[in-house]
């Protein structure tokens, strides 16, 4: 797989499939991280004279066109944080957007309205495809958090443009999460929490010859703990997961992998934060409902990820949004950047903890893809990816 700087960009139009899937409020975009993620490649683009047409979706149209996500908001906030203006398109194929991407200067910039305001594109339809491709002399991917989704600006138009690469976030994302299946420093701990075990269990699946610790917390461990045959009170438990759950437990033991799940809980009557909390241990008494793993699990966790050279970290401890119910969570951020490991955080709840806990800088890396950095982390080929390889 070739990344932009191994492709001749001056004076060509270089279409840069990036992730502004960014929330916004009253037109106004609330968290720009994922359009700061993409400026170094579109500054090595501009600075090398490329002629740019940036395409991304934003939120779920549904194949509508919808006012309320237009990607004007991201073209004001764009404009602002490289000091040039950006040209929206007023849609992203047809005649008039290909005379716009057509008139660009060498070191201006097109961004194309929502590609999902085409139902088109998440069908990956080859005619579409074909029509963003007319946009595009270059193809660089820099969206890792769509290269699991085989769309037509991911993966289908692809085939039309012979010179294609990664984008360095793209670069760097692959890069971070391929040490930890490849060559990851050891000792290697992964942290799993979340709601679902079923979100999780081809994670695991993979990872479980290749960790030498994993420790699970967030109400998925409800289910693990249930599967032992310990009381977990009114948690939420995947009743149809039991035998999944029990089985991935056996295959921990058998492997002689240290798979470590909650040894006390943070309870409450309700997972909204209006009812009491109390810490119990192991077994949660009926009428209470685990909202956060323990004190002493955040330091059996916390001493397991001390000894580690490389950590792994998708899913919070417990319902950390709520203030009350965040210490496991925020334990695990503390831990990770004392530990002096390599440090990868992916997952959309487990990014906005690290963010929120303001200690984000100390981290190695933060990925920008939730489903995307599990999928590659499963072992599976992720579309974005093959159609650049190929």
């Amino acid at each position: 797989m070739r990344t932009i700087d191994q492709l001749a960009v001056a004076d060509k139009r270089v279409f840069i499939r990036v992730d502004f899937n960014v929330p916004l409020k009253d037109g106004v975009v609330t968290d720009a991280t994922r359009i700061e993620a993409s400026l170094p490649t579109l500054r090595y683009a501009r600075e090398r004279g490329a002629r740019i047409v940036l395409a991304s979706h934003l939120g779920r149209p549904k194949g509508k066109c919808k006012p309320e996500l237009s990607l004007a908001p991201v073209a004001r906030k764009l404009s602002a944080l490289i000091g040039q203006d950006v040209q929206l398109a007023p849609d992203c194929v047809g005649a008039d957007v290909e005379r716009l991407a057509n008139a660009l200067s060498p070191g201006s910039t097109l961004l194309l309205e929502n590609l999902r305001f085409h139902p088109e594109e998440e069908a990956n339809d080859d005619g579409f495809s074909r029509q963003l491709a007319q946009l595009a002399d270059v193809y660089i991917n820099d969206a890792f958090g769509t290269a699991h989704r085989a769309h037509a600006s991911t993966a289908g138009m692809v085939r039309y443009v012979a010179a294609r690469g990664a984008g360095f976030l793209l670069q760097k994302e692959c890069e971070y999460l391929g040490k930890v299946l490849k060559a990851p420093e050891h000792p290697l701990v992964a942290i799993l929490g979340g709601a679902k075990v079923s979100d999780k269990v081809a994670v695991i699946d993979h990872l479980l010859d290749k960790v030498d610790a994993l420790l699970i917390g967030g109400a998925m461990a409800y289910t693990f703990l249930k599967a032992q045959g310990i009381a977990v009170g009114n948690s939420l438990v995947e009743a149809d997961r039991l035998d999944t759950a029990a089985r991935l437990l056996e295959q921990a033991r058998r492997r002689g992998m240290q798979l470590m799940l909650p040894v006390d809980h943070r309870v409450s009557g309700s997972p909204r934060g209006d009812q009491p909390m109390q810490v119990v241990g192991q077994s949660i008494p009926d009428g209470w409902l685990g909202v956060d793993i323990g004190p002493e699990t955040e330091r059996c966790f916390a001493a397991e990820v001390a000894k580690a050279k490389t950590v792994f970290w998708n899913g919070p401890m417990g319902i950390f949004e709520i203030a009350a119910f965040s210490h496991g969570t925020m334990a695990m951020v503390d831990a990770l950047v004392g530990s002096g490991a390599l440090t990868i955080v992916g997952g959309g709840d487990s990014v906005a903890a690290v963010m929120q806990s303001g200690k984000a800088d100390k981290i190695s890396h933060i990925s920008t893809g939730g489903g995307a950095s599990l999928e590659f982390l499963e072992g599976r080929t992720l579309p974005g990816l093959a159609a650049l390889e190929a």
